[in-house]
């Protein structure tokens, strides 16, 4: 599966992620920007009531409860591409606000991910700035279900939130909280690497 070199080819990578997506407990519904559903999960199945032959290629609305179904067309006025990122109000979470971010699908590293990757985190850390906020917390994006691999992600992560601290005072703590003890191991290994 892995070329000279220990990364995926692209066709490994799209297997990967297909098989992960197929076999996960939780739904996961992917959808293109004018609402239709590209990829449907058993999870999602059986959540829904629908099969994925009944679902792909109709819009999500469908899945929708009301008033979300009424309201679907605005979300997709915000829809978020990858590499980009929004805030909203947190809820009835503690945090003040939530910055949504889609992080690249990991191929071989060659088709631009490391820079989107790299955004994300960079246009997150912006919004944090402009809302005066003064920390933030980030996962490790990408390593999950998009196959990124863990400590080419944390050079990423790492080095784009440290620069960014460094001309940006305003923000005086950027957290990272990771999955498992070896994602914290593969983070701490890279810091030590950067510093």
């Amino acid at each position: 599966m892995a070329q000279a070199g220990g990364s995926l080819t692209s066709a490994d990578s799209d297997v990967l992620f297909r098989t992960v997506v197929s076999t996960a407990v939780d739904g996961i519904v992917v959808i293109d920007a004018k609402g239709r559903v590209l990829l449907y999960n058993e999870a999602c199945a059986r959540l829904f009531g629908y099969e994925a032959d009944e679902v792909i290629g109709q819009n999500v609305r469908m899945l929708m409860p009301e008033p979300f179904r009424e309201q679907h067309d605005g979300y997709l006025n915000r829809y978020i591409a990858t590499g980009e990122a929004r805030i909203t109000t947190g809820g009835n979470l503690k945090a003040r606000y939530v910055i949504h971010t889609v992080g690249p699908i990991y191929k071989d590293g060659l088709h631009g991910e490391p820079d989107l990757l790299a955004s994300c985190y960079r246009e997150s850390l912006k919004l944090a700035s402009a809302k005066g906020l003064k920390s933030l917390a980030f996962p490790s994006i990408s390593t999950g279900a998009y196959g990124y691999p863990m400590a080419d992600a944390a050079k990423v992560a790492l080095t784009t939130v440290k620069d960014y601290l460094t001309h940006h005072p305003e923000i005086e703590q950027a957290r990272f909280v990771l999955f498992g003890r070896s994602a914290y191991e593969v983070y701490e290994k890279v810091l030590k690497e950067l510093s």
